[in-house]
């Protein structure tokens, strides 16, 4: 169903690609938008461990929830900071692409358990993270991303 990559010798292992889905915290979700125009909004994400899941946080209403409402594929990209080559302009990366699909959770215990998770990725203190729970947890919006295929690739600039 999903092509094989063309440039193999650049693929990362599914555990670089789980690496770099833990490490890094920002990430572009593509959708399918009004009139069918793709749709990319950059997000923070936390990626589940327990269920390989990749959970977001946001509003309950826009552009983005009235796409997943009506096409739940979609891709998501993730790529790290990169180090630039000593000798040159050059940067050598990583980027994973996730393709799956996503929905809202509407256990709204397991809607602020995630925003604790997110949160705690930026090194909020726990009294902190409770404010801003205890604050907006009402209204918040979650969205989880079942992965069907995930593939990543080593990209040396030249």
């Amino acid at each position: 169903m999903f092509r094989p990559m063309r440039r193999f010798k650049q693929q990362l292992s599914q555990e670089d690609c789980v690496s770099i889905l833990k490490s890094e915290v920002r990430g572009i979700l593509s959708l399918l938008g009004d009139d069918d125009y793709p749709y990319g909004v950059p997000l923070d994400f936390y990626y589940s461990e327990e269920d390989g899941h990749i959970y977001f946080h946001g509003a309950g209403e826009g552009h983005k929830i009235d796409s997943i409402k009506k096409h739940d594929k979609v891709s998501f990209c993730v790529m790290d900071k990169g180090t630039p080559d000593a000798e040159s302009w050059f940067l050598h990366f990583k980027s994973v692409i996730v393709f799956g699909r996503i929905k809202i959770v509407e256990d709204h215990a397991k809607a602020l358990d995630i925003c604790r998770k997110l949160s705690y990725r930026f090194g909020l203190a726990p009294d902190v993270v409770e404010k801003m729970v205890e604050k907006s947890g009402a209204h918040v919006t979650c969205l989880e991303l079942i992965p069907e295929h995930i593939t990543g690739k080593a990209v040396k600039e030249e």
